[in-house]
């Protein structure tokens, strides 16, 4: 991997710096070769990633999922429903219609719940390009707090018993499966070549959703990476400024994106001098507090069950972003 990462400096270096003669110690020279590098290097290891979980996905049939998050009982169903949500590389908006699917198959509310913030969250998609920017003990960590995140959130939820709180058509649909028997229908597994097929088409689907926001987070970071001033970042964003972890969790919630969309732009911001808890909030308000993500989910819940999502995601992110802050 790591000949891999050095080749495509390498090869960044060229373009920029020989074929575009840019200099080095330039602003824009800085800016193009930062955007190039990351460009390359995160969509050739998405489209990888992306197909090689596509590919594994197909031997697990999303009626098994289903079944299996049904037959948990209370908190190891909120456990088990984020641990599928990591494996799911969904952005927030969608895994509303899985997290749709869950309810009107009957899965606990919590246990929805677990996996509406975990799948946007944390996926092995940034679990990956974390370990290739920061090293393992920061996507370790990230790791661990999204899914307490995930299982506490969905825990709450469920324990209020807010049932009553998703639109009634919700339920109306629930209780149409019901009374037809809701039958789970087999269907012959797949061939080899019927899976390649399968998770060809999912890779093409999601780079195409994915790909257009990945470019303008990378073009934004190289930006900063290029033109933004460190001491500017240090004095509104770095590790004296207390207020730095809400402002960030604000600032997120308008903007949309998915995690590996949010990485570069996370980098740069590191790189320039945000305290490291800071930036990973912003990354998790973005990815799991859109405001595309909660105009959707409004069309499932209602006001009350929504304000509340809200309230729990935005607090257990700004503890987490301090928790970063002050252990990193």
């Amino acid at each position: 991997m790591e000949v891999f990462f050095v080749v495509l400096q390498e090869l960044a270096d060229y373009i920029t710096y020989n074929l575009l003669g840019l200099e080095p110690s330039s602003h824009l020279g800085s800016a193009v070769n930062f955007f190039i590098y990351d460009t390359t290097k995160i969509l050739i290891l998405l489209t990888v990633l992306i197909f090689a979980i596509s590919f594994i996905r197909t031997y697990i049939p999303p009626h098994k999922v289903k079944e299996t998050l049904e037959k948990r009982h209370k908190y190891t169903g909120n456990i088990a429903a984020a641990l599928v949500g990591i494996i799911t590389p969904f952005c927030s908006c969608s895994a509303v219609p899985l997290f749709i699917g869950f309810v009107e198959a009957g899965v606990p509310l919590g246990a929805t719940f677990s996996f509406l913030i975990s799948s946007p969250l944390i996926n092995e998609i940034a679990i990956i390009l974390l370990l290739g920017l920061f090293g393992w003990e920061i996507t370790a960590i990230y790791i661990i707090s999204g899914l307490i995140i995930a299982i506490i959130g969905g825990i709450i939820i469920g324990e209020l018993r807010l049932e009553n709180q998703l639109e009634d058509y919700v339920y109306e649909t629930l209780e149409k499966l019901k009374k037809l028997g809701n039958p789970n229908i087999e269907t012959p597994d797949p061939t080899l070549k019927e899976r390649y097929i399968i998770a060809k088409n999912e890779t093409k689907d999601i780079l195409r959703r994915v790909t257009l926001y990945i470019i303008i987070a990378i073009a934004i970071g190289a930006w900063i990476h290029g033109y933004v001033p460190q001491d500017f970042l240090i004095k509104y964003a770095g590790q004296e400024n207390f207020l730095a972890v809400p402002v960030a969790v604000l600032i997120g919630v308008p903007l949309y994106s998915n995690a590996a969309g949010t990485i570069p732009l996370i980098s740069a911001l590191i790189e320039k001098g945000m305290a490291i808890g800071t930036a990973l909030a912003l990354m998790m308000s973005i990815t799991a507090l859109s405001l595309p993500e909660m105009i959707i989910l409004r069309k499932v819940m209602k006001p009350r069950l929504l304000a509340l999502f809200i309230a729990i995601l935005a607090i257990s992110i700004t503890i987490t972003g301090y928790i970063f802050n002050f252990i990193l």
